[in-house]
């Protein structure tokens, strides 16, 4: 007790009087023969002016989830932060050689000026705030359809949880809008759930498939080039990554062969389960014909895998002579023979002529899956307790829309149009202009909102960017960011053949924005090219 007194008191007498580091003051002013007695003072103390130890952190980058670190997102990657960098620069009154930053980005249609649908807002709006179901600007059509949301939501609002699957209602005009869209073949609603946009409900079905250690581990055929959620979602569960390429010779086809060595390759050292088709394409803007279709549901229906069919660009079809087929349609079709073939296929809000990103809505319909595992499916999906409800009221007004005779029909239909028919100018438009560029080729974008062009680079701008470490399409991303103001995503960021360099780039900026996009690509192109062909 007498020590401890006495500890304390040296501290008061040997503290420094401000505020500063004492271990240093009290090197310079302590008399050397007290300085022994400040190891015992620290210590019975608790450290001068009573300071403790620092702390370790118990996350670090070394205790972390290992596969959180090997995920990538190319389409939120470093060029999209340093795009958000130059608008706020921009905004200050810096001087840059463009007017502004036009991000293409990302499939955000409203971001990029596209006007939300008239009937669309309408029911959300009547769903949110009920009282405005007396107001008579307000079309009777979406007021039935407001109603017959709220009637299924507990308390009769949109803020209270629904079932994990979603409302039954939407789930059933969901299973409706299924089985006209496929001609007539049935749709049950209990094989459908709801979710806040089609991607989690992906990362739900692609989790269900993993399991296994070494060759046994579960193994996810994806298409080169893909969407990164794949990549991002197989390396965040830990699956393993099998990659088929898409025939970009042949409008980015897919080939039977291809998908044989890649399976058998796989084998090798996993367990294939599972094939992903992304159809119409992201980032190849392809439509897989139903030839193509049929090639991969008995390629599957051999090699014994789950087929995912990611279909939420199906409204988003330009190109003359090319047709949406969903994969149920398909197979159900093929017979008997293919009747047990597992699949899982998607849909969203986000895409299409809709457009609503932020809003969250999307669903996804299960075929053939194995009763056990259907309610694991589920289990899982409860400890999310539900979908948004109000990015449920969207979905429900992309498969229940208004029908003709009904009030609103019209002017819905008026403006469905009007997006699809800009989607589909704007597709011809940009694989035209990039098709006129020295060096660049662009298959046709017969789908979905983006054009995925290849660049042959100089071997001078290759090497320059190997010097300094980075991958030459995102060399290139860069200068076209910093020298003309656009904003894509590298083609290294959804994977490609060795050798060969793309960008994704949207097809959503306004029909004049776009001409504008293209005049300032090709003046980027050109300077850079000469750049480092000259150096040759």
């Amino acid at each position: 007790m007498q020590r401890a007194i006495h500890a304390n008191r040296l501290v008061s007498v040997i503290s420094p009087p401000y505020g500063g580091q004492a271990a240093s003051w009290t090197r310079t002013k302590l008399p050397a023969c007290c300085r022994p007695f400040l190891v015992g003072a620290n210590m019975m103390a608790g450290g001068i002016n009573g300071s403790q130890p620092p702390r370790r952190k118990v996350l670090t980058l070394a205790t972390m989830n290992p596969h959180i670190k090997v995920m990538e997102y190319a389409v939120r990657g470093p060029i999209v932060a340093r795009a958000t960098e130059l608008e706020k620069e921009l905004e200050q009154g810096a001087i840059k050689p463009f007017k502004d930053i036009v991000k293409c980005n990302i499939g955000d249609a409203h971001a990029m000026g596209q006007k939300p649908l008239t009937f669309l807002r309408q029911v959300v709006a009547l769903c949110t705030y009920p009282k405005l179901l007396e107001d008579k600007n307000f079309p009777e059509d979406a007021k039935e359809r407001a109603r017959r949301i709220l009637h299924s939501c507990k308390g009769g609002s949109i803020g209270s949880y629904s079932d994990s699957t979603g409302l039954d209602v939407i789930r059933h005009d969901a299973a409706d809008y299924i089985q006209r869209r496929d001609g007539g073949i049935p749709s049950n609603p209990d094989n459908i759930m709801l979710s806040a946009g089609a991607s989690e409900a992906i990362r739900c079905v692609l989790k269900m498939l993993v399991s296994g250690e070494g060759k046994e581990k579960s193994g996810v055929m994806i298409p080169i080039p893909q969407y990164p959620l794949y990549s991002a979602t197989l390396a965040e569960i830990n699956a393993v990554q099998i990659n088929y390429y898409l025939d970009e010779a042949k409008n980015w086809s897919l080939d039977v062969s291809e998908l044989q060595r890649s399976i058998d390759e796989a084998r090798k050292h996993c367990t294939p389960r599972c094939i992903v088709i992304i159809n119409p394409g992201n980032p190849t803007g392809q439509v897989v014909s139903r030839s193509n279709i049929e090639d991969v549901i008995k390629f599957a229906h051999k090699e014994n895998l789950f087929i995912l069919a990611d279909e939420v660009y199906q409204d988003n079809v330009y190109a003359k002579g090319s047709q949406f087929h969903s994969f149920k349609k398909v197979l159900t079709e093929l017979g008997d023979k293919y009747s047990s073939q597992e699949l899982a296929s998607f849909h969203s809000t986000s895409k299409g002529y809709m457009g609503e990103c932020g809003l969250r809505g999307g669903y996804c319909e299960i075929h053939n899956l194995d009763p056990d595992v259907k309610s694991q499916l589920f289990k899982l999906i409860s400890a999310k307790l539900c979908p948004t409800v109000s990015g449920q009221a969207v979905m429900d007004v992309v498969v229940n829309p208004p029908r003709e005779g009904e009030v609103s029909y019209e002017l819905f239909a008026k403006e469905r149009a009007h997006v699809l028919s800009t989607l589909a100018e704007k597709a011809k438009i940009v694989a035209e202009a990039f098709n006129s560029v020295e060096g660049v080729t662009c298959n046709p974008v017969m789908g979905a909102m983006y054009s995925f062009p290849n660049i042959k680079l100089p071997q001078n701008a290759i090497n320059k960017a190997k010097e300094m470490n980075k991958a030459p399409d995102v060399f290139y991303a860069e200068h076209l960011l910093e020298e003309a103001g656009i904003c894509v995503v590298p083609g290294s960021g959804f994977g490609q053949r060795p050798g060969t360099y793309h960008f994704r780039m949207t097809i959503l900026p306004s029909v004049e924005k776009f001409k504008d996009v293209m005049e300032r690509f090709k003046k980027f192109h050109s300077s850079f090219m000469a750049r480092y062909t000259d150096e040759d």
